[in-house]
């Protein structure tokens, strides 16, 4: 499986979905690097366009490449793929600084587009005049725009947050099970979230948790605020940040109160534990389906079912863009096809093939979204639900070094779980750590 992570970022992998039968499965691709620049045309005219990513961004899932193809005969595409961004990230940064080896078109993950914009924007092609923001959720595009107002980037996909549960282990442990009692119960808030955790622990089902892991939870709450890890003026602000306030303290609540399982996400501990089916809840944005599926397995079809998130804000988790590096030999074709590759009825196809949301707005009216089902979380009407979500997620604040930060108190919160380190220790150990990284 392939996994891509940044602070809590997002997991690309199949939830595949349609507006009759759907079904989840995983799909794999296999990952190639090149560091040479993307070929010229040759003697007939064609050229070969080069988009580098990570993860999986459903293009190849969908057919858009080949019917890109069919649509301009003389252009074929290539994609590169690094399985985890994590790797690919530096290494975007030294192309970036080396002017070599960059792909036609490259992706961004949203943890990384706010240092890329403050850094690297004048490298990059202006998308501006080549789509409509507007046609974006309006928090979307403003993240890949510089100061001087050009926009570097083409938003795919976003991560509505929503809440993952177990019917099953729900019923057993005398809670509500329909989708839309659950979402009443937890309406106040992660700290209802919290209070239903507990009343879960009072007959829980053995060898079950009520969640898979605290730092999950946090990076929910954090998500559905607009002030994060950063101040309006660009200033680093973690500390004093009440979303991270009130995250960290309800993880550690979370894990006193011995509610969760403690298993840092997308581990194989983690994997094992939705395989073994001990996990009861999962703060779950939209990809986050496709992980569970595929690791729950057959044994769980049906037995989980998805709500909307705690709380009346909304939340988001994960995202990326498409950039087109000055740098390229193919910049006006490479345009059009980011261009083309982001239209609503693309976004669509990516949801309808692996699962991942759409940002742009225009696809929300289209059927393979709006009447999208997912069988696995007992025909759980998920076009509805991400999209009622994804337009009310605040505007967010994001600063450079955002991942590094979540990332940070992420593993901390998990040194609380695991290891029973005191919240007091944990923070202090996460500050230095963070202070360091911001120089």
């Amino acid at each position: 499986m392939r996994i891509t992570r940044t602070g809590g970022g997002h997991g690309r992998s199949a939830a595949v979905v349609t507006t009759t039968v759907l079904t989840a499965s995983a799909l794999l691709l296999t990952g190639c690097s090149s560091d040479g620049d993307s070929d010229t045309a040759d003697a007939n005219g064609n050229i070969t366009l080069t988009l580098a990513d990570y993860g999986q961004f459903g293009y190849k899932e969908a057919g858009l490449f080949a019917k890109y193809h069919e649509l301009h005969p003389n252009i074929t595409v290539k994609e590169e793929t690094t399985a985890n961004e994590q790797d690919y990230y530096p290494k975007l940064l030294q192309q970036l600084n080396t002017g070599s080896g960059l792909g036609d078109v490259t992706g961004v993950e949203v943890g990384r587009i706010k240092e890329v914009v403050d850094t690297q924007a004048a490298k990059f092609t202006d998308l501006s005049k080549a789509i409509k923001v507007d046609d974006w959720v309006s928090w979307k595009e403003k993240q890949a725009t510089a100061k001087d107002g050009t926009v570097i980037g083409a938003g795919t996909d976003i991560g509505p947050m929503s809440l993952c549960y177990r019917k099953d282990l729900f019923e057993k442990a005398g809670l509500p099970t329909d989708r839309e009692a659950v979402a009443k119960a937890v309406a106040g808030g992660w700290e209802d979230y919290l209070k239903l955790g507990e009343q879960y622990k009072k007959k829980a089902p053995g060898g079950t948790y009520f969640m898979d892991s605290a730092s999950a939870m946090y990076n929910g709450v954090v998500s559905s605020s607009a002030q994060q890890y950063y101040d309006a003026d660009g200033k680093a602000n973690y500390k004093d940040s009440p979303s991270v306030q009130q995250g960290w303290n309800l993880a550690a609540e979370a894990a006193d109160k011995k509610l969760t399982q403690g298993l840092p996400q997308f581990t194989d501990a983690w994997n094992a534990a939705l395989r073994k089916g001990s996990v009861a809840t999962v703060a779950c944005p939209a990809w986050m389906a496709g992980q569970i599926s595929t690791n729950s397995g057959d044994a769980y079809k049906g037995k989980w079912d998805i709500s909307r998130a705690p709380g009346s804000t909304a939340a988001n988790w994960g995202g990326s863009f498409l950039t087109v590096p000055k740098s390229g030999k193919h910049v006006k074709e490479a345009t059009e096809l980011v261009k083309w590759l982001t239209a609503p009825e693309q976004q669509a196809a990516v949801f309808k093939a692996i699962g991942v949301f759409p940002s742009n707005k225009g696809a929300y009216e289209l059927a393979d979204v709006k009447d999208a089902k997912l069988p696995y979380f007992n025909d759980a009407p998920i076009g509805q639900i991400y999209a009622e979500e994804a337009k009310t997620i605040p505007e967010a604040v994001l600063g450079p070094k955002d991942g590094v930060i979540k990332d940070t108190i992420s593993t901390q919160i998990n040194n609380m779980e695991q290891r029973g380190t005191k919240p007091a220790d944990a923070w202090k150990a996460a500050t230095e750590t963070i202070d360091k990284a911001l120089g």
